[in-house]
């Protein structure tokens, strides 16, 4: 099955959407059964008692997309590798085209220059374990002199943030920008807020983002720091400037789609949160004021404050963003 839905599948599913989001067997003839198939696979039609209801396409679309950009960063990692792993074949081989002299290898064939920006060997370009990982990234802290941006999936450690914390006041207090992109999961520590506060209150910028996306590291724009492995038990430092310039345009892809973080400091009351839920299940506002004994009214109001919380445009939006931060 390909990524993008068949033609068949699509009018089908538009079909759903002009019926309220909801298909009945009795609407379906039996040519429309592989495609109603199709979409369940995909993710796009939920399967319900009575019948299939229509899932928001921007959730799929979010997880294909962070699958296909986890894809082709491994890639570009197995790019940056490949010339260390290369290089002891490539001095053998200079060597024997130029024995007992100064061939293209010769002297510069293991160095750092020769393996070009973003290689594997020591310092940017290498694969290192947590400590000198740690090590790397704080001189690297040390030494930026325009920007930090940071995106940092999942909970936040508490002691990692308290040490981190000098060493980020002081980048800061020299002129040196800083913006991080968390999941909404960060928020939920009092104590990991009030980190987030001391960083903020000198400059800092924090937006939320209820989505999937990968941890990365990039210091003024010339060094990105991303999981080497699945375990995230070390880390790559990338010099490639295509490399980095395509992780930057990823960040400000999620920079843009993120929320202030301000908006998500307040616990919303319990109604609002119960609300929340039902949307992100797929509920109409109708269905949520019918399933809680509230008039729609009441209903639009609190999801009027949602929208506000997760700057959403639409309920529909609205869904996407609460549905993404369900499953956080």
């Amino acid at each position: 099955m390909t990524d993008e839905p068949s033609p068949a599948e699509r009018a089908l599913y538009l079909a759903a959407v002009r019926s309220g989001g909801r298909l009945i067997p009795e609407d379906l003839t039996p040519a429309d059964r592989p495609a109603v198939a199709a979409l369940v696979a995909r993710g796009l039609l939920t399967p319900t008692a009575t019948g299939w209801t229509a899932a928001n396409p921007r959730v799929r679309g979010d997880r294909l997309g962070h699958e296909l950009r986890t894809r082709a960063l491994g890639l570009l990692l197995h790019a940056e590798r490949l010339p260390g792993v290369l290089g002891p074949l490539v001095h053998a081989y200079d060597a024997a085209r130029h024995p007992g002299g100064a061939g293209p290898g010769d002297g510069s064939a293991l160095g750092p220059g020769a393996l070009g920006p973003g290689a594997v060997y020591p310092g940017p370009g290498s694969v290192g374990e947590a400590a000198d990982a740690r090590r790397r990234i704080s001189e690297l802290i040390s030494e930026c002199r325009e920007e930090v941006l940071a995106a940092q999936p999942g909970p936040r450690p508490l002691e990692g943030l308290r040490m981190a914390l000098p060493q980020d006041l002081s980048l800061l207090r020299r002129g040196c920008s800083m913006r991080t992109v968390y999941q909404p999961v960060t928020l939920s520590d009092p104590a990991v807020l009030s980190q987030i506060a001391l960083r903020t209150e000198c400059g800092a910028q924090v937006r939320v983002l209820a989505e999937p996306y990968e941890r990365v590291l990039i210091f003024d724009r010339a060094v990105a720091v991303v999981p080497a492995d699945a375990d995230r038990g070390r880390a790559a430092f990338l010099t490639d400037p295509s490399t980095v310039a395509y992780l930057v345009a990823q960040f400000e892809r999620d920079w843009a789609r993120a929320t202030p973080a301000g908006r998500h400091l307040d616990p919303p009351p319990p109604t609002t949160v119960r609300i929340g839920r039902l949307l992100a299940r797929g509920l109409t506002q109708r269905a949520v004021a019918t399933r809680l004994g509230l008039s729609e009214r009441t209903v639009a109001a609190h999801i009027s404050r949602l929208r506000d919380r997760y700057g959403a445009q639409t309920l529909f939006h609205l869904g996407w963003q609460l549905r993404g931060e369900r499953h956080d």
